[in-house]
């Protein structure tokens, strides 16, 4: 975080358990003393300080001096003093990794959020922009530096990489925040009706036409229209509204009142829209019309280390769509950087949405992920048992009754007579799962032989159901030989 992160605990041994986890989520905290954080303080009032133990036990004192530090309190003794304002959450142990993140998030937000800084700070606060890499930083610079301005942005990039999500954070960070923002894909409306649904139509314009009716550039007045897939739009069209981008000006459908066209226009698509003009399929005036300030998106197999920080946000977003929580191993995260991706964004969200449903609450490793996912080849844990339960599972095995059979209990005399001289185990052992098996088949035989293969009277008299005693016979060949 762009904070500074600083430590004060005097049990040592928890101070440096604090500094070990913000390590490993990639934090550089500084573990100081009483005295040394005062003086670090002063140079640098933002700070996120984890407060734990004071010898000076002047806790509330502490906080009250450096209103604008957000303080994290470390241990179930200092829980009164989340009282404070600035006390922005309590930690305690064991510390976990997503309460820990979240913390720091919060520790984010009061800072962000601080009296007189909100418009100080708003240009950094990107909206479902997640992920650190030099591409999305790059990204980030971009929407800034053009955001202010009425300049027409041109976002490239494959299908599925958050064109939308970079559109509508210009918007936000734009002069015109507080107008409409309004999307238009243009592959998605036929083009006979294109023109009706940019410019709007006169009552009567055309058959169908009963009443007038805004286009999107009317319904976007004083703020941004994003027109998404550009490149579907077919060449009539890219005539009119390269006319609308060079007079500003335009009339609805059927109309001849001129209407001023006081909008931002943001457009994007996937394709090559170079190699378009080329094929004679895209007007090239209209292209640097267009191409002001272009914004290329990456594809996700280009920052596959923002991949974590991109499941957890999705995680959370499947959460609040009312899907349960899923956590993902490292060695899954690590699998998945390893994928190519070519849905982007968009299939990661999926992935992580049908995983959020067949294992709720559940911890997902590569081998829960589906095959084409698998791009590690790592030992799946196979769990192994206690002979004690094995052995006791065998004979549940033999002996059990289904619920709809006679629940009668086998006297225990009857059973030694069973088992005879094996109730003691053989000097040399003996293989259990052989010996039951051929106890079953001997106790089966008998029971067919004393009935006559009549299978529903044996079944009775060993207290199965009578499909139950089939199935064990072609189990094991008993079936009574015809010939």
């Amino acid at each position: 975080m762009s904070n500074k992160l600083y430590i004060l605990d005097q049990h040592e041994s928890r101070a440096l358990r604090l500094a070990a986890v913000l390590g490993f989520i990639g934090e550089e905290p500084q573990v100081l003393q009483e005295a040394q954080l005062s003086a670090f303080l002063q140079n640098d009032p933002k700070a996120v300080v984890l407060l734990g133990a004071l010898t000076s036990q002047q806790h509330q004192q502490f906080i009250e001096q450096h209103p604008l530090c957000a303080f994290l309190l470390v241990g179930d003794n200092l829980k009164l003093h989340l009282a404070q304002p600035n006390a922005v959450g309590l930690l305690t142990e064991p510390f976990a990794y997503a309460s820990f993140t979240q913390l720091l998030r919060d520790c984010q937000e009061y800072h962000r959020l601080l009296p007189g800084q909100r418009s100080q700070t708003e240009q950094h606060r990107f909206i479902g922009m997640v992920g650190q890499t030099p591409a999305m930083q790059q990204v980030r610079f971009l929407i800034q530096q053009v955001a202010k301005t009425d300049a027409n942005v041109l976002i490239l990039g494959d299908s599925g990489t958050g064109k939308e999500v970079v559109a509508r954070n210009i918007h936000a960070l734009s002069n015109r925040a507080e107008g409409p923002f309004v999307p238009l894909n243009c592959g998605a409306i036929p083009a006979e009706l294109l023109e009706s649904e940019l410019f709007g139509h006169e009552k009567g314009a055309f058959t169908g036409a009963i009443s007038t009716r805004k286009g999107r550039f009317e319904l976007a007045q004083g703020g941004t229209l994003f027109l998404d897939e550009i490149g579907d739009m077919p060449l009539p069209m890219q005539v009119k509204l390269l006319r609308v981008l060079q007079e500003r000006v335009y009339e609805r459908v059927g109309g001849s009142q001129p209407i001023k066209a006081d909008v931002r226009i943001i457009a994007a698509t996937h394709r090559a829209l170079e190699q378009m003009i080329e094929d004679g399929r895209f007007r090239e005036d209209l292209f640097y019309r267009l191409n002001v300030f272009p914004i290329e998106t990456p594809a996700l197999r280009e920052r596959a280390d923002d991949l974590p920080a991109l499941v957890q946000e999705l995680v959370l977003r499947a959460e609040q769509q009312g899907h349960a929580r899923v956590k993902f191993t490292e060695r899954a995260l690590e699998s998945l950087k390893l994928h190519a991706w070519p849905g982007n964004v968009r299939e990661l969200a999926n992935l992580v949405e049908r995983m959020a449903i067949m294992y709720p609450n559940q911890v997902v490793d590569v081998a829960e992920l589906p095959q084409k996912y698998r791009h590690l080849d790592v030992e799946t844990y196979v769990p192994h048992y206690p002979d004690a339960l094995q052995e006791r599972d065998a004979l549940n095995e033999l002996f059990q009754f289904s619920e709809e059979e006679d629940d009668s209990a086998t006297d225990p005399e009857d059973l030694d007579q069973v088992i005879g001289d094996y109730s003691v185990l053989p000097e040399h052992g003996m293989d259990l799962k052989d010996f039951l098996a051929d106890l079953e088949i001997s106790l089966i035989t008998q029971a067919l032989e004393r009935h006559d293969y009549v299978v529903a009277r044996a079944a009775d008299l060993l207290c199965l159901r009578r499909t139950t005693l089939v199935e064990k016979m072609r189990k094991y060949n008993l079936m009574r030989d015809e010939s």
